[in-house]
């Protein structure tokens, strides 16, 4: 069974757990990979974060439900696994455009989200440059910011992570410690268990300075995919490619390692970075 046909499984499960509590874990353990990396997938492939899919889905199924005028809506907000009636009509006003109430007046428009079902056709229009790179441990230092299990609420904590380096000077520090390949500024996504974390960090043997952190990669596989272009658009394009376009072909699967961005140069409208997409064969 290819990645694919698991990740499809996961959806079921979704469907099938609307009513009560989604649990990501559980998800990604059906698709077989971590929670950040089925977030990062179901993202780039369906074109809408996990957490707004799972809450489109619920409304659609409250709307019909509200028609029918047999639920109550503070019976509906805790189907739906919501504590409170506020937050069900918040979530209902963000689909819907209508509060819960106004959902039983004849006539009215509502929005229907349908549960999706992924296939992927490769057509190998662009080609992808890449290369399989299989390396050691790494000792990275830099910072780190903890982050949050649903991923798109670091979309502020990541670049602000960035803006506080580039003013306070730890960007200049790190590019004098780097010492070890790869030579680059480093952006790792390093996200299993309990403890996600996003360092800015250099591949170094050198001195841990005040107020930066250790971390060490433990060894694995990666597909290193080269780019060039405006920030950050360019290098989140290349990203959804390599998962959407390389991974279902490639006979390779989504490990259990970090994610890893190499900045190469620092020129915002034409930078030159590497995507590092952690790999392991698939199984047949």
């Amino acid at each position: 069974m290819d990645w694919i046909e698991k990740l499809n499984q996961a959806v079921v499960y979704i469907e099938e757990n609307l009513e009560g509590s989604v649990s990501y874990e559980r998800a990604a353990q059906i698709a077989c990979c971590s929670v950040f990396h089925f977030q990062r997938m179901f993202n780039y492939i369906a074109g809408i974060p996990l957490s707004e899919y799972i809450r489109r889905r619920r409304m659609t199924k409250a709307a019909l439900e509200l028609q029918d005028g047999k639920e109550k809506v503070i019976d509906l907000a805790l189907k739906y696994g919501y504590q409170s009636p506020t937050a069900f009509n918040r979530a209902f006003q963000s689909v819907h455009g209508i509060a819960p109430s106004g959902a039983r007046k004849p006539g009215v428009s509502l929005q229907s989200y349908p549960p999706v079902s992924f296939k992927i056709t490769v057509k190998g229009v662009t080609a992808m440059e890449y290369q399989i790179v299989k390396k050691e441990e790494m000792r990275l230092v830099g910072v780190s910011a903890p982050l949050e299990k649903e991923i798109e609420k670091n979309f502020e904590t990541v670049p602000g992570l960035w803006n506080k380096a580039a003013m306070d000077g730890t960007l200049e520090k790190l590019q004098s410690l780097m010492g070890k390949e790869p030579m680059g500024i480093l952006g790792v996504s390093a996200c299993f268990g309990e403890s996600w974390r996003y360092y800015i960090a250099v591949a170094t043997d050198g001195e841990v300075l005040p107020g930066m952190e250790e971390y060490i990669v433990p060894a694995n596989t990666w597909a290193v995919f080269p780019g060039r272009g405006d920030m950050p658009g360019a290098i989140q394009e290349l990203e959804k490619r390599a998962v959407t376009e390389w991974l279902p072909a490639s006979g390779y699967e989504y490990a259990d390692a970090p994610d890893i961005e190499l900045y190469l140069d620092a020129n915002p409208t034409d930078a030159a970075f590497e995507v590092w997409l952690p790999v392991t064969k698939g199984k047949k």
